[in-house]
């Protein structure tokens, strides 16, 4: 850790924008409620005027969170500087064993942070490979040499002749229809 405690920077503009939208989620709230208790009201009315007050504590839960990832990221950087040898290279943690305690590229750890590291990051060894069938497989085209197109191929030509539609492209013309005079 660095000797110097981190300062939390909170930005006016951030903070201001969070109060004004968790205000403006209560007051609606409250105008669904006064809409409920009258006598033109409806369950729905109810229904959002409970549902307004959550999206106030969200917008409250986001900004802390968002400072809490903000301080993680900050923190991360400085340990990473403060883990770094004489030479620029990777010291290993105190008490470490086995082939990561030594220093130089063998010996680098990764720590999961920034917005996916939180209370339960870990060490890794690296990046990790999504295993194989885990993802679904993708569709692939059809071949060209795939028998049962090439029939289905050949059918669709032979209906095309035999409607007579094989030097024109308006097909020929057919006497079902009724003439309007």
């Amino acid at each position: 850790m660095s000797a110097t405690p981190r300062r939390t920077v909170h930005r006016p503009a951030l903070v201001l924008l969070v109060v004004v939208v968790a205000v403006a989620a209560l007051a609606l709230g409250w105008w669904q409620w006064e809409r409920f208790s009258s006598a033109s009201g409806t369950a729905q009315n109810l229904g959002y005027a409970m549902q307004w007050p959550l999206f106030a504590g969200f917008a409250l839960f986001a900004y802390f969170r968002f400072v809490r990832l903000e301080q993680e990221s900050g923190d991360q950087a400085g340990n990473e500087n403060d883990t770094a040898g004489a030479a620029g290279q990777p010291i290993a943690p105190a008490g470490a064993t086995g082939p990561d305690a030594s220093s130089g590229a063998a010996g680098t750890r990764n720590r999961r942070g920034g917005l996916f590291g939180g209370r339960g990051a870990r060490e890794t060894d690296g990046p990790r490979e999504i295993p194989a069938g885990f993802l679904p497989e993708r569709p692939r085209a059809a071949r060209e040499d795939d028998p049962a197109l090439a029939e289905y191929n050949t059918y669709l030509a032979r209906l095309h002749a035999e409607d007579g539609g094989a030097g024109s492209t308006a097909g020929v013309a057919r006497d079902t229809e009724r003439s309007a005079g």
